[in-house]
């Protein structure tokens, strides 16, 4: 099902997004369906990098996995900006990844955005500044 199929079934109305994540696009769309997934975060370099607008509260989005099919449709309920090494256990256990620690989270994280940032001849430091995200699922 497309996003737009999805969107028109749930009778939902307004604007939404679609976007599927940036790694591992399948299983977080999983851990998210199945409300285990409850945050994300994104490098807030970025945003203005590729020229995308921050996430807002109360603005849908249609979570896509990796072949672009609809999986669910998400509210987002904050938005905070916040530099890696202040991330609190309470927003790594709400990503839901791994056993849900914040240790388990900053090793992934980490990683993951050494690699995001290279494709901009950025590098990564500890004070990298993150939108965090929190949703809960309003549609699957």
């Amino acid at each position: 099902m497309t996003a737009d199929e999805m969107w028109k079934q749930s009778k939902l109305t307004g604007n939404y997004d679609s976007w599927a994540f940036g790694d591992n696009a399948d299983m977080l769309a999983e851990l998210v369906k199945k409300g285990i997934k409850t945050a994300t975060c994104s490098a807030l370099i970025l945003y203005s990098l590729e020229n995308c607008e921050i996430p807002q509260k109360n603005k849908y989005s249609v979570i896509l996995d990796s072949n672009n099919n609809a999986i669910c449709i998400i509210i987002t309920t904050k938005v905070y900006i916040k530099s890696f090494n202040k991330i609190s256990q309470r927003h790594a256990y709400k990503e839901g990844e791994g056993n849900r620690s914040l240790e388990y989270w900053k090793n992934v994280h980490k990683e993951f955005f050494i690699n995001e940032l290279k494709n901009y001849d950025l590098s990564f430091n500890e004070k990298l500044e993150l939108v965090c995200e929190e949703f809960k699922v309003v549609y699957k």
